[in-house]
């Protein structure tokens, strides 16, 4: 009882097991959707594969119909030819041997009567027509007792020619013949004739290989493909009447099943059209079904959200939304703003330059010219900061475009060190390099070089006179660094957690501060060269910044 419990329990887990099983993957919306195209495509194949294999099997009956006709007319031509020579053999037998009468009977036999030997019922020659018929004779045994009894045809022991033999009264005619001679070439160039037991009496020319006995046997009209090394055919094989042989009409599977290939094409489409079709209905329904469900879910968990949380739920989502809307804005704003006023900066420049160096004469008061000089210092300081917030305007927005390759830091190098050793000379500060001959790296020339100058400029800017700034270019594993270090009055610990802020300035007395934006820029170049700019500073003792750029590897 307690077994028959147990089982009655394992059995009402697997039945209430199976629906829970099933419940689970009808709710899984893409495992239905697979499912239905598996089904689908599963369908069309079966339907389409049966139909190909219906329609082969019709191409080769077609096939079969049609030689089989043929290898029938063929074997009633060829019993007719064979009467013929017949009729030849038995007139020598019962005509008297005389010379005359040979040549007579040999030009009437034509090009296919080699020879004819006449024999007694116990085999002994008789005499024959041409020449020795050691060529054929003696029969094999088979032959022999064929020929008794009715007729026999067998190949010859030349393996060339083939021997007809049948009794006439008390004698037994034997005839060599040339099948080839006696069978149209038009009619035998597919054409096989065997004995019913198998042996090859005249083969085609259209055969690229000789069939086995086996597959030439039969005793009865049939229609067979026969597999070659080098061909497939199908052959129908129809019996010559009144003779043991058979005369088989063939033709290549492939050319047979010519018109059927040319369907496959339609097949494939029967298959994967719809199959393809309904894959793709199923990615709409399931995509439209998953989103609406999506939507369904989410109104579900509001509904089931208290009203103060729905709320701030609510205006959580609209910050966000303002938030993004905002920053978009003002990153247009920026760059659209930057661009207005570039334009009139640089007329005022300009004429500035202008003025200063009295183009179209001397200006009335000498006041003026520094009044211009003003202008033009003041025009082309503000002309930067606002190509410096265009700059960063363009990355933030990600329509600044870098060229990425191999390149030599050290030449970079050499060019910004260049460029600002006379500010340097003029503040008396000393500028010590220390730079291989090479460093390759992975990045772009003209952010490199952006990036060492305003680091560079950084430098000496918030270096007091007669100070020292060092650039330094060493490689470590698969990183190159540039190094440039100061011995300014460096970062607080409160400004080093600000450093590198979009707009964020630190004001030194007897330095000039920019839009706090040369950090920001740096930051953001190496970032997408794969690189980072870092900061380390104490205060009054200095900063040293550090360029890290992938290194090219050599190949």
């Amino acid at each position: 009882m307690a077994q028959a419990r147990a089982a009655h329990g394992s059995t009402g887990t697997l039945t209430h097991s199976a629906p829970g099983v099933l419940g689970k993957l009808t709710r899984n919306v893409r495992t239905i959707a697979f499912l239905s195209v598996v089904l689908i495509a599963g369908s069309f194949a079966s339907a389409a594969a049966i139909q190909m294999r219906l329609d082969r099997s019709r191409a080769l009956d077609q096939a079969a119909y049609l030689e089989s006709r043929r290898s029938a007319e063929i074997a009633t031509d060829f019993a007719a030819t064979l009467e013929r020579y017949v009729a030849l053999g038995s007139a020598f037998a019962n005509s008297t041997e005389t010379a005359e009468t040979s040549a007579v009977l040999s030009e009437v036999g034509g090009k296919a009567l080699r020879n004819i030997a006449i024999l007694s019922r116990s085999g002994q020659l008789l005499y024959e027509m041409k020449s020795n018929p050691s060529a054929f004779l003696p029969l094999p045994a088979t032959a022999w007792a064929d020929a008794l009894r009715h007729r026999a045809i067998v190949p010859s022991r030349d393996g060339l020619t083939t021997v007809i033999a049948f009794t006439t009264g008390e004698k037994i005619v034997a005839m060599q013949l040339d099948m080839h001679a006696i069978v149209q070439p038009a009619s035998m160039q597919e054409t096989v004739i065997a004995t019913r037991d198998g042996e090859l009496l005249a083969l085609g020319s259209g055969w690229k290989d000789i069939p086995p006995v086996a597959a030439l046997a039969t005793g009865a009209p049939e229609a067979r493909v026969i597999d070659l090394p080098d061909e497939h055919r199908l052959v129908a094989l129809s019996p010559v009447p009144n003779w043991s042989a058979s005369v088989g009409a063939s033709v290549q599977t492939g050319e047979a099943l010519g018109a059927w290939y040319g369907t496959l094409p339609l097949y494939f489409f029967l298959i994967f059209g719809p199959s393809l079709a309904g894959a793709g209905l199923a990615v709409v329904f399931v995509r439209e079904f998953e989103k609406r469900a999506r939507t369904s879910e989410a109104m579900k968990n509001l509904r089931s959200v208290k009203p103060d949380e729905v709320k701030l739920r609510i205006r959580l989502a609209e910050a966000e939304r303002r938030a993004i809307e905002a920053n978009r804005a003002k990153t247009e704003f920026i760059g659209h703003m930057s661009h207005e006023l570039r334009t009139p900066l640089n007329a005022i420049i300009g004429f500035s330059e202008v003025i200063e160096r009295g183009i179209f004469g001397a200006p009335g008061h000498p006041k003026y010219v520094e009044y211009a000089r003003d202008i033009n210092a003041a025009g082309r300081s503000l002309h930067d900061k606002i190509g410096d917030i265009l700059d960063f305007a363009d990355m933030e927005a990600g329509r600044h475009r870098l060229d990425i390759d191999v390149i030599d830091i050290a030449a970079v190098a050499r060019g910004v060190i260049a460029d600002a050793a006379g500010r340097a000379f003029l503040r008396r500060i000393k500028l010590t390099v220390a730079l291989p001959d090479c460093a390759m790296a992975l990045a772009d020339a003209l952010a490199v070089k952006r990036i060492l100058a305003n680091l560079l400029t950084n430098a000496l800017q918030y270096t007091q006179d007669n100070g020292a700034v060092r650039i330094q270019l060493r490689s470590e594993n698969d990183v190159v660094i540039v190094s440039v270090r100061d011995n300014g009055l460096g970062f607080s610990p409160v400004e080093m957690e600000k450093a590198g802020g979009a707009f964020t300035r630190f004001d030194r007395s007897g330095a000039t501060t920019g839009s706090g934006l040369g950090l920001a820029i740096c930051n953001a170049l190496a970032r997408r060269m794969h690189g980072v700019v870092q900061i380390g500073s104490k205060h009054g003792e200095g900063t040293i910044a550090e360029l890290r750029l992938p290194r090219a590897t050599s190949n």
